[in-house]
C-alpha cells in the first residue's frame, strides 16, 4: 500500500491488525515460522473481510525453552519483544491507528507478556492468541494446541500443506505436570524419543485444519471484531 492507500483506509477504519509469530521448531515435520505461517493467513484474511489495514507480520517471538538444541530456532527477549512493539505501536498511531489488534499463535507465557504489557498511546491495545480460544468444539482429544501437535499440524495442512512433511510426523506426549511447566515458560527436557515436537501430529488432518480455521477465524471476527451474528452466517 502507497502512504495514501494507507492513510484513506485509515480515516474508513482506524484499527491495524499485527500478526506476531515465532521462528521456533515445531518438529521435524513442520517449518520453523508455523506460528507466524498462521497469524499471516489469519490477518490476510480479516483484513480483506473487514477492510482493515494490516502491518507486516513480525516473525520473531520469546521461544519456549528446551534443554536440547533445535537447529534453526531464533528467539527475543521477553523485554526485546516489548520494547520492538513499544518503539512501533507509537508510530502507527502518529498515523490515525486507534486501535491495534495483535495476532498471536504462541501461548508461551513469557511471550503472552510481553504482547499484553507493550503500552501504546491513546490507542487501545489488544492481543488475540488464537490457541487460546476452546478449541474442544472441534477436537475431542487431549492434545492442546502445542509445538507440532494434532492442532497446529492441521491448521498446517489446511493453510499450507506443501510445506508439511507427514512422513516425519512423530508423537511426543508430555506429562501434564511438563505440559505446565512448558507453557509457563520454564525449560524443559523433552523426552529422548521427541524430535522437537509435542503432542500428537500423527492424529492431523487437512479436513480437521479447515474447521479449525473457520471456528478461530469466526470467534475473532464475532468476539473481536464484532461481525453480527447474521453476517457471520451469510459469510461462513
Amino acid at each position: 500500500m502507497t502512504p495514501d492507500d494507507v492513510a484513506l483506509a485509515l480515516a474508513s477504519d482506524p484499527r491495524l491488525i499485527l500478526p506476531v509469530g515465532t521462528c521456533e521448531s515445531h518438529g521435524p515435520h513442520l517449518p520453523m515460522g508455523s506460528d507466524a505461517i498462521i497469524v499471516d493467513r489469519l490477518a490476510d484474511d480479516l483484513s480483506e473481510e473487514f477492510r482493515i489495514v494490516r502491518a507486516p507480520t513480525i516473525e520473531y517471538g520469546v521461544n519456549a525453552h528446551t534443554s536440547s538444541i533445535l537447529a534453526g530456532g531464533a528467539s527475543v527477549r521477553r523485554k526485546t519483544l516489548r520494547r520492538w512493539l513499544n518503539d512501533l505501536l507509537p508510530e502507527w498511531e502518529r498515523a490515525g491507528v486507534e486501535e491495534f489488534l495483535v495476532l498471536t499463535a504462541q501461548g508461551h507465557a513469557p511471550h503472552q507478556e510481553a504482547l499484553a504489557t507493550a503500552v501504546a498511546g491513546r490507542a487501545r491495545l489488544r492481543v488475540v492468541d488464537v490457541f487460546a480460544i476452546d478449541l474442544s468444539e472441534i477436537t475431542a482429544t487431549s492434545d492442546a494446541p502445542i509445538h507440532g501437535g494434532e492442532v497446529d499440524t492441521s491448521l498446517m495442512l489446511y493453510i499450507a500443506p506443501q510445506l508439511v512433511r507427514m512422513d516425519l510426523a512423530r508423537d511426543c506426549i508430555l506429562p501434564e505436570s511438563e505440559r505446565r511447566r512448558y507453557r509457563r515458560g520454564t525449560t524443559v527436557r523433552l523426552p529422548a524419543d521427541s524430535l522437537g515436537s509435542v503432542g500428537a501430529p500423527t492424529r492431523a488432518s487437512a479436513e480437521l485444519g479447515r474447521r479449525l480455521y473457520e471456528f478461530i477465524r469466526t470467534r475473532i471476527r464475532e468476539r473481536v471484531l464484532g461481525a453480527p451474528a447474521a453476517a457471520l452466517a451469510e459469510g461462513a
